[in-house]
């Protein structure tokens, strides 16, 4: 996509969006009222247009200026978060059109992270995975962005590039098909990435096993996929300032191994390494932004199917640090990768962990498509993440990270049990997790919910979100 910056004009093609603010006097462009003579203030007085975030007022410009369609569109208060919602209800629309150019002339002062979220929201709005559309049917996304504001600054804008391009990422990621994404081409799209800056290690399932990791090779044996443990690094052009992690559940398919799931709950399961497509989705942005830290990238990929070889109920697992685990259930499978994961970067020198999973139903029960249920051992931790989630547009809630569980998963042939049965079920999970965690401080993000849409949700279209890329992020940026 082009970005540039110009004056307010009438003259550019495609889709002109004005933005308005809420409760603000309602005042537009002189040159564009004058072209339609009165007509668009009915319209909008019509539409009882009141400003609010992200609604919106369509239509056709009718020759009277160079554009196809105009957009009114909500700036509600005119913050980040705000306009964020404005562009990605512009960037949707102009995808449904079909338009290649699209000009946006905010309303009042844009600041430099007003401008970020301007184009992020843009590109988000602007998002469909339609690679197996036929191509005469697929609507073309925008090529040329113009920010009608000349104070705008043209970094600001191409940190949005690079945000929004991350999130994509990640979505194209997990919206595609598992004969597409399967462990040995997830892994080597993550090394694909590597560059001056970011290092790639690829662990095929001889050295996984060879290392120790029981979870890794119990989950993906059953699969002629065999898995892969992947290691990315970025590493700063200058000092860096500390190191931390983030690790990603990366199941390519579910079908549940011989716990296995009925055909409603295996049908969109390609969608199963959100976590690990998100840690991708961050590190692709790492670089680009040029942030003073190391930052760890840490998945394990795997199939999780049924074969004569699958892992069985009943099995005892021994975990990268030593930990035995008994298997009550093969369907609990994320929390095996990620013990393993967990394990071998609390080896590292990294003072922080956080992992992203699409981890329990349990946590989907609770709070739904809109929030992620985010456990934390460090209050410090947890209100960083949080304030990185609402500056994003993410939501995350914290859960109790509560100790009289642990019994329900202290195991009978081995030290823990992979699931601690109905109650608490997204609790049991994350009390599990912290037991292969020893020294950084750590946080885990279950994504289930928000990592994949069932339906559209304002400008988010179903399936794929990118969850946790624009929170994590956020925090990364602030650290």
């Amino acid at each position: 996509m082009q970005l540039h910056i110009d004056e307010f004009t009438l003259k550019h093609p495609g889709v002109l969006a004005i933005g308005l603010n809420e409760g603000a006097a309602r005042a537009l462009p002189p040159s564009l009222a004058a072209a339609f003579g009165g007509e668009l203030e009915r319209l909008l007085d019509e539409q009882d247009f009141k400003g609010k975030a992200g609604a919106s007022v369509t239509t056709r410009a009718l020759g009277r200026v160079a554009a196809t369609h105009l957009v009114f569109v909500g700036q509600g208060s005119g913050s980040p978060a705000d306009l964020r919602l404005a562009a990605g209800a512009v960037g949707h629309f102009a995808r449904e059109q079909g338009a290649r150019d699209v000009s946006f002339a905010p309303a009042g002062a844009v600041s430099p992270a007003a401008a970020e979220a301007i184009v992020e929201g843009l590109i988000t709005g602007n998002y469909r995975y339609d690679r197996y559309f036929a191509e005469s049917s697929r609507k073309a996304a925008i090529e040329r962005l113009i920010v009608l504001n000349p104070n705008v600054s043209k970094a600001a804008l191409e940190t949005g590039r690079v945000l929004g391009q991350a999130r994509s990422l990640t979505r194209d990621l997990v919206n595609a098909p598992a004969a597409d994404i399967y462990p040995e081409s997830l892994a080597a799209f993550a090394a694909g990435l590597a560059s001056e800056r970011v290092t790639v290690e690829v662990w095929d399932e001889v050295k996984v096993r060879e290392a120790g990791m029981g979870g890794i090779t119990a989950v993906g044996q059953g699969s002629d996929r065999k898995p892969r443990f992947v290691h990315m690094v970025y590493r700063p052009e200058g000092k860096s300032r500390g190191e931390i992690a983030l690790v990603g559940k990366g199941v390519t398919f579910d079908s549940g191994g011989l716990s296995i799931k009925p055909t409603d709950g295996m049908l969109t399961m390609r969608c199963d390494m959100g976590g690990a497509g998100a840690v991708i989705g961050v590190m692709s942005a790492l670089e680009a932004l040029g942030l003073p830290i190391t930052v760890h990238g840490i998945f394990a990929a795997a199939e999780n199917m049924i074969s004569g070889n699958s892992y069985k109920l009943g099995d005892i697992l021994t975990i990268l640090n030593g930990k035995t685990v008994e298997v009550l259930n093969t369907d609990a499978e994320g929390r095996l990768l990620l013990a393993d994961c967990l394990s071998y970067a609390s080896k590292l020198p990294v003072s922080h962990i956080v992992d992203l999973a699409t981890l329990t139903g349990a946590a989907v029960v609770a709070l739904g498509e809109h929030y992620t249920a985010m456990y934390a051992d460090d209050d410090a931790l947890a209100a960083a993440l949080s304030k990185a989630a609402a500056e994003s547009g993410e939501g995350f809630w914290r859960m109790p990270l509560e100790p009289l569980y642990k019994e329900l998963i202290k195991g009978e042939v081995g030290q823990l049990k992979n699931v601690g049965g109905r109650l608490a079920g997204s609790i049991t999970a994350a009390l599990f997790l912290q037991e292969f965690v020893d020294g950084p401080k750590w946080s885990h993000l279950d994504i289930a919910g928000p990592a994949f849409l069932g339906a559209p949700e304002r400008h988010l279209v179903k399936g794929a979100t990118g969850a946790g890329v624009p929170a994590l992020l956020a925090w990364l940026r602030g650290m």
